[in-house]
């Protein structure tokens, strides 16, 4: 009987409360109790999302018959180099987004994997580190002549004065990933407002700030999956017709994460996207061009902003993009005709073909 393959999913298991999730239960008034805030339903969901994929994903490769084994990594590289020579796993599932809240070292994990020969999912060091840099991610897509907002990026205060874009602007950090560091205070429409935001970036995530053309329209979530041919899943849509008047039109951390608040209630997932044909295939090509450009592997999710006019305009790119059965990439991998143990699978069919 020929030996089950080994799959090891590692992982790195969060702090209970995240620094934006704290920053939120305080304005809540649970600064000291967690569990009181989710007795109120009012939960930081990229908490439990983490553990809750890993534990999906686990079922799913035991249900198609591969071994397994989870490594929390605990933000102990050490710890994760032991595990590897000691459970020589024939494959890693890599789940792993950041190490002690710095996401930077997402990439240098997946270096570690590199350096020992041992396969994993997902994109590569490289695409990685460039697509957390904000910055970088749009000079590749310019050059390519992909659309993407007008940009500045701000290291100093001073560079404000050499920022020559029209209000409303949208200002973010530029090394920040899952939407932290944006909240309903990330537009601004006056000087003094960019300048208080700006300096709250500097002073918050000690980083430059990403000033850019806020593009007022819809936003679409492209996923594509797979390496020599490509599928792009069809699009879903950030609805926002359950916010407020006078909330800002985008994914806010509070939107994306934190249940029991106005902007996670009032921005659902619509897939598929209703789409005019024509702007449909536009959408798709240019969100696979850009997959491809930033050299994605197996699986990722592009965001668009798609102006009045029917222009999309590429916003971000995220390689390993968060994969738990409610997710975004889910939603449309659900559309397309995959079930999540299919999904999983084609994942590490991927994987597994290059080290074959």
């Amino acid at each position: 009987m020929a030996k089950k393959l080994h799959i090891s999913i590692v992982f790195n298991e969060p702090t209970i409360e995240t620094a934006e999730g704290r920053k939120y239960l305080s304005e809540w008034g649970y600064a000291d109790s967690y569990e009181a805030a989710k007795a109120k339903g009012h939960v930081d969901l990229s908490e439990v999302g983490v553990v809750e994929a890993k534990e999906d994903v686990e079922s799913a490769l035991k249900g198609l018959g591969y071994e397994t084994s989870v490594f929390n990594m605990s933000n102990n590289v050490e710890k994760l180099l032991g595990f590897i020579k000691a459970s020589k796993p024939d494959l890693i599932f890599n789940l792993v987004e950041s190490l002690g809240d710095q996401a930077i070292h997402e990439m240098h994990v997946a270096g570690i994997y590199e350096v020992m020969g041992i396969p994993y999912t997902g994109s590569q060091p490289l695409a990685l580190g460039t697509c957390l840099n904000k910055a970088r991610t749009k000079e590749l897509l310019t050059f390519h002549r992909i659309a993407t907002p007008q940009f500045k990026v701000c290291g100093t205060m001073r560079d404000l004065n050499a920022v020559n874009l029209s209000f409303p602007l949208f200002v973010k950090p530029a090394k920040e990933d899952a939407s932290v560091g944006i909240d309903n205070s990330s537009i601004v429409r006056s000087p003094s407002a960019l300048r208080k935001r700006v300096k709250y970036i500097f002073k918050k995530f000690e980083q430059p700030a990403l000033v850019e053309q806020y593009i007022e329209g819809r936003e679409l979530n492209v996923s594509v999956i797979g390496n020599e041919n490509p599928i792009v899943l069809p699009i879903s849509e950030i609805d926002f017709s359950g916010l407020p008047a006078e909330y800002p039109k985008i994914v806010t951390y509070s939107a994306k994460w934190m249940n029991g608040t106005i902007e996670f209630e009032g921005t659902k997932g619509v897939c598929p996207a209703k789409l005019p044909p024509k702007v449909e295939k536009k959408v798709k090509d240019v969100a696979l061009r850009a997959y491809q450009i930033m050299g994605c592997r197996d699986y990722a999710r592009v965001d668009i902003r798609m102006a009045r006019g029917g222009k999309p305009y590429v916003i971000e790119i995220n390689p390993n993009p968060d994969i738990s059965t409610d997710s975004g990439f889910m939603r449309s991998s659900r559309t397309y005709g995959f079930s999540f143990h299919e999904i999983i699978g084609t994942i590490v069919d991927y994987a597994l073909k290059r080290s074959a």
